[in-house]
């Protein structure tokens, strides 16, 4: 099992950056691929990007590709969400969430963290 917490949400303008993230408990964290989703009110729960246990794969919602970067330090139990030029369509409750394999779809994600709020405005 796997603990997931997120971190580094925030207020920032459009066109700033924010680096989110998401810190495991467990010795198995690198057996994990490693998604990130976001929900804005109102609107349903949508997928941003996941990286795979060894970080050869990555891959990105279309909505954020070229802006967000993400990345893993498995000997740190921990994954990055780095996202740059953002939007005010940005704007939502940032999760991560773990499973054994990559994944676009949020119900395959096993574990998932208490969520990151991020803020963008105009």
């Amino acid at each position: 099992q796997v603990q997931l917490v997120e971190s580094g949400g925030g207020l920032v303008q459009a066109g700033g950056s924010l680096r989110l993230s998401c810190a495991a408990s467990g010795r198995t964290f690198s057996t994990y691929a490693v998604g990130w989703f976001r929900q804005a009110p109102g609107k349903e729960r949508e997928f941003v990007a996941t990286i795979s246990r060894n970080s050869v794969n990555t891959y990105y919602a279309d909505s954020v590709k070229g802006r967000f970067t993400l990345s893993r330090d498995n000997a740190k139990n921990t994954v990055y969400l780095q996202m740059n030029s953002l939007k005010p369509e940005d704007t939502a409750v940032y999760y991560c969430a773990a499973n054994y394999g990559v994944s676009y779809q949020a119900h395959q994600y096993d574990y998932w963290g208490q969520g990151t709020q991020v803020t963008v405005s105009s």
